[in-house]
Formats: C-alpha cells, sequence, structure tokens
C-alpha cells in the first residue's frame, strides 16, 4: 500500500493499518499463540502499519506485538504506541481482580495504571513502551486519553493539561526533534478536544476512536476542518464503532464500547437496508467512509481472530458504486456536508 504524508513530519502510512486494542485482551480466552496467528495474519495481508498502547490490557498488547514485530525487518514496518500512563504491579493485599483495570481487561496482566503527562512520566511511558516491545524505536508516540470518558472530572483533564503544557509536551519534541519518534499525535475518544490541544501544541496526528464513522459525523463541523487548517493529519481508530458497524444491528450489538441503544440500532437497519440495495458489506461501507476526508490518512480496525483480519482486508478492497453513498446522503444518513467515495463513480481502495 502507498503511504500517506502524516502533518508536518516525515511518517508516512499506509491507509489501511492494525488496531493493537484486542490484543490487550478484551476475550479472555485470547492466548499468546492465538495473537501471534492475528498478527501472522495481518502481515500475510500486507498490513504494515501496526499501532499499540499501554492502556491495551495493561500493557500485554505491547507485549504481544513487539514479540512479533521484532522478527520482522524494521524497515519494512512502522508502528506507534501511546503515553500518559505509567504502570506498576500491585501492592500485595491490593485486589486486583476486583479492580476496573482487570474488568476493562479481562486477558491482560496484572498491572496497575497511573495517569502521568508530565516531561518525566512521558519520557517513562516511552522507555517503559521500548522495553515491553523490545524495540529500540517507535515511529510515533501519541498522547493518549486526556478526556472525561477516562479522568471523569473537568479539574482532572485540566490537570493533564497543565502537566503537558508544564513539561510533557516539551519531551515529546524533543523525542521528535532528535530523530528518536518522526511524529507527534493524541488519542481522541470524544468530540470538542481537538480545539483545546491545537491552541496549545503543534500535533501531527490525531486518533479518533469514535467522533468520525458512518454512525456519527460531529467532526466535520468544526474538528476536521481545524485540523486541515493546522496541517494535521487524522487516523480513525474505531471505524467500526465498537462493533456495530461490523455486526450489524443484532442483538447485543455494541456502540461506543456499550450496548447499543434502540436509536442507533435503527439507525444501523436503515442503513443496512441501502447496503443491501446496493449489494455492499456495512463492514466496508464503515471501513472506507472516514478516508473520503482529505484529512484521513488512514484506519486501524482491531481484530481478535484470522478471520476477522482477512474479512478487515476484503472490506478495505470492496468495490462500491457511487449510487450507494447518494442513498445515504439522500435518507439523511449522513451530515450536511460530509465527504464521501465514489465520486468518479465508485470506490474501492487498492493496495
Amino acid at each position: 500500500m502507498t503511504g500517506v504524508k502524516i502533518g508536518r513530519s516525515d511518517l508516512e502510512l499506509p491507509p489501511l493499518g492494525f488496531g493493537g486494542g484486542p490484543l490487550g485482551g478484551l476475550d479472555p480466552q485470547l492466548t499468546d499463540a492465538m495473537a501471534a496467528a492475528v498478527l501472522d495474519a495481518a502481515w500475510s495481508e500486507g498490513l504494515r502499519h501496526f499501532d499499540t498502547a499501554p492502556w491495551y490490557g495493561n500493557t500485554q498488547s505491547e507485549h504481544r506485538l513487539g514479540r512479533f514485530l521484532r522478527e520482522k525487518p524494521r524497515r519494512h514496518f512502522t508502528l506507534t504506541t501511546k503515553v500518559g500512563r505509567i504502570y506498576r504491579r500491585p501492592d500485595r493485599d491490593f485486589a486486583f481482580e476486583a479492580s476496573p483495570w482487570h474488568r476493562r481487561w479481562p486477558g491482560g496482566l496484572p498491572f496497575v495504571p497511573q495517569f502521568d503527562y508530565s516531561h518525566d512520566g512521558i519520557m517513562r511511558s516511552y522507555e517503559d513502551s521500548l522495553t515491553r516491545l523490545g524495540l529500540t524505536r517507535v515511529d510515533g508516540l501519541a498522547i493518549h486519553d486526556l478526556d472525561l470518558r477516562h479522568h471523569t472530572t473537568p479539574e482532572a483533564v485540566a490537570a493533564g493539561f497543565a502537566q503537558l503544557e508544564a513539561g510533557g509536551y516539551r519531551a515529546l519534541r524533543e523525542l521528535k526533534e532528535s530523530g528518536e519518534i518522526s511524529a507527534i499525535g493524541a488519542g481522541i475518544n470524544m468530540p470538542g478536544l481537538i480545539p483545546r490541544f491545537l491552541k496549545r501544541f503543534e500535533i501531527d496526528y490525531f486518533i479518533l476512536a469514535m467522533p468520525y464513522t458512518l454512525l456519527d459525523q460531529d467532526a466535520v463541523r468544526e474538528e476536521l476542518p481545524l485540523c486541515r487548517q493546522h496541517g494535521s493529519s487524522v487516523i480513525i481508530g474505531a471505524p467500526f464503532a465498537s462493533g456495530i458497524l461490523a455486526t450489524g444491528a443484532v442483538a447485543g450489538a455494541r456502540y461506543g464500547y456499550r450496548p447499543a441503544s434502540q436509536a442507533v440500532l435503527d439507525s444501523v437497519a436503515r442503513i443496512e437496508r441501502i447496503c443491501d440495495a446496493h449489494h455492499v458489506s456495512l463492514a466496508a461501507a464503515a471501513l472506507q467512509f472516514p478516508l473520503a476526508h482529505p484529512v484521513v490518512a488512514a484506519t486501524i480496525p482491531g481484530a481478535e481472530t484470522v478471520d476477522q483480519v482477512r474479512a478487515n482486508a476484503a472490506s478495505f478492497r470492496e468495490v462500491i458504486p457511487a449510487g450507494f453513498w447518494r442513498d445515504l446522503v439522500e435518507e439523511d444518513l449522513l451530515a450536511d456536508g460530509v465527504p464521501v467515495p465514489g465520486d468518479d463513480g465508485a470506490c474501492g481502495p487498492t493496495g
């Protein structure tokens, strides 16, 4: 796959990559051998960009991804991870299995996170990630989860930004200017934060993990135009909206990492009817849709099984007729002004 230049950096990424979140152990039955098979399938499908984070499985994802990539020529792939959390072993009397970190990552490792966006915290997070990965460099570092969803109060979010301004961002600049990393990013789960970041810092890329999908285009009004104005790229981190845009409107479908509401189920069912009319798979539409926006450089769906990896690759290659996108617009299933693929008659990335 050809590369797309990321922001004002020297980093180039292919339009389809691999998101390492599921490798952290969302499914407690995912073994190291199964994770290795998933990564081998991704490599066989031609995927060469891999994204991970310490948060995924309380460091589990970095261990698994590093174990695989250490056997590959370093010049043949790009790797990004994230900063903002440091990890320690739990105290002896700490009931880790009853903790929210174990509930979030039942197949993860028994380490306890602490948010730290300070200069020393960023540097420790970076060095710890290299050690877990078993690699001497990564291509990009993203500031992770500085939002209300993870910090719960405006005061806690403000404290994180204060740490970045007092020295955390300087650590990232030092790493970039020294050539240790090529790009600085930020991982965003909620709308409203991109302006806050760009007001304070130069960010090469944002990873959006919900605000711009086939179901929700809130980011198109202010945040994506602001990225374009500042020369920042966008990577879509949850193209399937955490599940429902891959599974469809089925019982138990998840949206935004929670059970989907009836309103969301109804919207997806309407999209599925248009998919059926055009013989288009829902997953292909979800995967390809964000890439039509000029600031969106790539998408990085995750996978827990070999079949999911292969299905993602097939969805990326699927040809989608322009009439499909026109029908979504006419049915008011896309926001006004949202760019869509297929203006030349068909959409279907090749690589």
